[in-house]
């Protein structure tokens, strides 16, 4: 049945419609759909997903909401670059450049995005995320707040942003700086990919379930004797995936399998040690060589704002981390890194970004620092409510 407050159209950015279970209480559908784009972000479903998300975290009749995607490649390999990218470069023309404020789209489009993650975290319903496919950056931003969230066979997992002369940001900074040991600092610096089974093993996945048992799984909800108990439903919820989980057995991924290597390799009191460790390692392992790559071609001044964001967020609430994270991500679109990752990337797709450090070291404490000094008088942050009620 379709959700009638909800005008749908076949090209609509995100598609709503509602499930009505057998006792007649309702499923929220929400399926992003972008699919030549990966599904990437855009500002416009940002939009649409939070203000959906809104009326029926008041609606009695919704019982849970299903956030799934078009196509079988991706659910999302991220934000939408190519806005940011003009936005940056109309700002860096400007006589506002050194202002992070200025770039009123980016500011827009970052306080939306966190601002819908954050709604994803406190939903006061289940939410089922089904993360098939590609889930990189902004995506796991839209995955990790979900109470119950699946991955596939096919799903690969990635925060690649050092790459692109960013940092993992979407509370990345918070889930990573809670992964065991030193994993979330080494995928930090590396973005390296993970399946499935290290979606689970890291938290960034509840159940891992064979994409073709989802009819099933969609059969049994509708079955489902749903009532306006957010406790009931999310037991009743996590009941109905566990036993989907049994039909799909997966080894363990590299991350979990190389845990005592990676240990070793982040052991050091510096993180100039760190990053040598991780890119001259000698490995026949050919997810650790990726990985020690990435490091390589990443952004030296990421590299170290990333760690320095991590080690900030171990203090920090969810709330206080997106607000921390959304000061410096400004602070990126004003330098010359994060444009010049997204050129590189795609728009000229050379693959030869010229970044403003030449290393690791060269990056000095006093300009990691400015990342981290807000533009806005007290109480004054755009984010400033996260929390607070």
């Amino acid at each position: 049945m379709m959700d009638e407050t909800t005008p749908i159209t076949a090209q609509a950015p995100v598609l709503f419609d509602t499930l009505t279970a057998s006792n007649g209480k309702r499923i929220g559908v929400a399926t992003l759909n972008a699919e030549k784009t990966l599904n990437a972000l855009s500002l416009e479903m940002i939009h649409l997903l939070s203000a959906q998300l809104t009326a029926w975290s008041s609606d009695d009749s919704i019982a849970m909401v299903l956030l799934q995607a078009a196509g079988e490649k991706a659910f999302c390999a991220g934000g939408d670059l190519q806005n940011l990218y003009q936005s940056m470069l109309t700002q860096h023309a400007s006589d506002q450049r050194d202002d992070s404020r200025a770039n009123t789209y980016a500011c827009d489009f970052f306080a939306r995005e966190y601002r819908l993650d954050y709604q994803i975290h406190t939903f006061p319903k289940p939410i089922l995320c089904w993360g098939h496919g590609i889930v990189m950056g902004g995506g796991i931003g839209l995955m990790a707040g979900a109470s119950h969230r699946v991955v596939t066979e096919k799903s690969r997992l990635a925060m690649p942003e050092i790459g692109i002369g960013l940092f993992p940001d979407v509370g990345g900074s918070w889930f990573l700086q809670r992964m065991p040991g030193k994993l979330g600092l080494f995928l930090a610096l590396t973005g390296a990919m993970i399946n499935a089974a290290d979606a689970k093993f890291t938290d960034l996945a509840d159940y891992t379930i064979a994409h073709a048992d989802k009819s099933r799984v969609i059969h049994d909800l509708l079955q489902a004797p749903w009532n306006t108990s957010h406790s009931h439903n999310a037991t009743l919820l996590d009941s109905l995936l566990r036993q989907a989980e049994q039909s799909l057995q997966l080894a363990n991924g590299p991350l979990q399998s190389q845990f005592a290597r990676i240990s070793d390799l982040c052991n050091h009191d510096s993180l100039e040690h760190i990053v040598n460790a991780i890119t001259t390692q000698e490995t026949d392992e050919i997810w650790l060589k990726k990985a020690a790559a990435s490091l390589r071609a990443g952004a030296p001044g990421s590299i170290r704002l990333a760690a320095q964001l991590l080690q900030h967020a171990s203090t920090l609430s969810l709330a206080d981390v997106f607000r921390m994270e959304y000061i410096a991500v400004l602070h990126c679109t004003t330098g010359p890194d994060f444009a010049e990752g997204i050129r590189a990337l795609l728009i000229d797709k050379d693959q030869s970004p010229r970044w403003q450090h030449a290393s690791v070291s060269d990056v000095t404490d006093e300009w990691v620092q400015h990342f981290f000094i807000t533009p806005w008088p007290e109480k004054t942050h755009p984010l400033d409510d996260l929390g607070r009620h």
